[in-house]
């Protein structure tokens, strides 16, 4: 990793305002905004298709990050943005939350929020362990100037840099703050304001041409920096099939580039000038949340290279959370080719809505490998290639608990709060827990009176199994609901895998409706 760095570092960044096709040869290409880059695809005359991923990821994105911004025409290509990241070996980027880690005033000055919602921004938790310390030699009143004086330089300190401003932190001392401790398989340091539901909600009716909305299909992807695509059929292994050794980053010589090494002191530093580019003492926490990876999945004629870009262009994708789930989700209409539009639709209607969804759960795995590979392969290749545990799936899939649905209504306008338009879940079906799956069908009367943009998706939920870093910080908690003491996994021995039951999922890509002229399938 250190020679990667060095030698990225030693490659001159290229020469901006040049045709991407006059570039000298030997410098380092890289944009600054979506609008750049889309510039820069547009020189190259290339097919490219562009996939945001890591959007609520707090290890390196802002606290007050917001898609907001994107909303501008020249920031959103509808054409080359189809789908995003819905999960990743790096977490779930699904859910929104009502609360940030930061509030950003129209003027751009930065302001630590008060806990809400079962939420602790870490800059409140930095000002309480500084009160906590002052408290010996000082009386209440400068204990709150200081715990005050804290949260401001925490939330004023850029780059997540934050805890640099507490001297002598340790990885504990933040407890459960800054994560969305509801929230299925969260990303670290969770940014609800690039989470896919908000996104989806996101909305400038008055806005330019382009840059009204955003309307995305979903992936996973495995993101675990290992070569190893799809590592999530089994939970084993964790310090290896996992990012997790990068918590390790923590204690090695990596570190020391970027340390501030101090004691505990009543009071913080204020931001230094000078601050690393990524928060090194964050590591050991981050090091909890990583996942075995999810999955994309496409609906496709064939396997042919061709036929799944074009899925993926058409939005007939879905993604896991690793197990190979299966997944339909249609609008019904007699009058379409097949009685129906899949996930990734975008249509015009009258009337009420009709939706089937139909999904099967993964097939339960068997350990180490099918004797077709152990033939294939030497033993040495296998555990190169798979640590000894390859796909081994039994004849027995795992059952689907129940169906959610969840609706999602485009803002009118930018004073409209999301809160209401995000119904998640709206609907939830309980399937009959059998390995033959599980299919529902319903309907929105709401849809023909409440005439707005709307997009439909479901979940199919596997029952529960035991998953990695699923409680990632095994929060103990207090008579109110408080996380006061932790078990993480970047304590846990190398051989644990910090396993916790966990219920594995399936997202379909959203069916998108707007209020038009075409009939609607009640009507046929």
């Amino acid at each position: 990793m250190m020679a990667t760095l060095n030698e990225l570092q030693s490659v001159d960044r290229c020469p901006r305002g040049v045709h991407v096709r006059d570039l000298p040869p030997d410098c380092a290409e890289a944009t600054t905004t979506p609008g750049e880059l889309f510039a820069k695809l547009d020189e190259w005359g290339l097919a490219a298709t562009v996939i945001p991923h890591g959007t609520v990821w707090g290890m390196y994105t802002p606290p007050g990050s917001s898609w907001i911004k994107q909303l501008a025409p020249e920031q959103h290509d509808p054409e080359r943005q189809r789908v995003i990241e819905i999960y990743s070996g790096h977490g779930n980027a699904e859910e929104f939350r009502p609360w940030t880690a930061v509030t950003i005033a129209p003027d751009g000055s930065r302001s630590c929020p008060e806990p809400a919602h079962g939420h602790t921004p870490s800059c409140w938790r930095a000002g309480e362990i500084i009160r906590e310390r002052c408290r010996a030699e000082a009386d209440e009143s400068e204990c709150d100037r200081r715990a005050a004086e804290a949260r401001r330089h925490f939330v004023e300190a850029d780059r997540n840099a934050g805890p640099w401003t507490v001297p002598g932190l340790r990885p504990h001392d933040l407890l459960g703050t800054g994560q969305c401790l509801d929230c299925f398989q969260p990303a670290f340091n969770y940014r609800p304001l690039g989470s896919v539901q908000y996104i989806l909600a996101l909305g400038r009716p008055d806005a330019a041409p382009g840059g009204q909305r955003f309307r995305f299909g979903f992936i996973g992807s495995s993101a675990n920096h290992t070569a190893r695509a799809g590592s999530g059929y089994k939970e084993a292994v964790r310090r290896h099939s996992t990012d997790a050794r990068m918590g390790e980053v923590g204690r090695s010589p990596l570190r020391t580039r970027f340390d501030r090494p101090s004691a505990p002191r009543p009071e913080a530093f204020r931001p230094a000038d000078r601050l690393p580019s990524v928060a090194f003492l964050e590591t050991e926490r981050s090091g909890s949340f990583f996942l075995t990876g999810g999955l994309a999945a496409v609906h496709a004629l064939s396997r042919d290279r061709e036929e799944i870009f074009n899925a993926l262009e058409r939005r007939e994708t879905y993604g896991t959370s690793g197990p190979r789930i299966l997944l339909w989700f249609d609008l019904l209409d007699p009058n379409a080719e097949g009685g129906g539009w899949p996930m990734g639709s975008e249509l015009e209607i009258r009337g009420i809505p009709t939706f089937r969804a139909r999904a099967a759960g993964s097939f339960e795995q068997q350990p180490g490998c099918p004797e077709s590979t152990t033939e294939a392969l030497t033993p040495a290749r296998i555990q190169s290639l798979c640590l000894g545990e390859c796909y081994f799936p039994s004849d027995r899939r795992r059952p689907i608990k129940r169906i959610e649905v969840v609706r999602i209504r485009t803002q009118r306008n930018a004073d409209e709060h999301v809160v209401p338009l995000i119904e998640d879940p709206w609907k939830t079906f309980h399937c009959p827990m059998t390995d033959e799956g599980c299919e529902v069908v319903f309907s929105d009367s709401d849809f023909p009176r409440d005439r707005r943009d709307t997009s439909y998706y479901v979940r199919a939920v596997e029952r529960a199994s035991p998953v990695i870093a699923a409680d990632p910080l095994d929060c103990q908690l207090d008579a109110e609901g408080r996380c006061v003491e932790i078990t993480a996994c970047f304590d846990r021995p190398d051989d644990d895998d910090c396993l916790a039951p966990s219920e594995q999922r399936a997202w379909s890509s959203p069916i998108f409706l707007s209020p038009g002229t075409r009939q609607g399938p009640s009507e046929s």
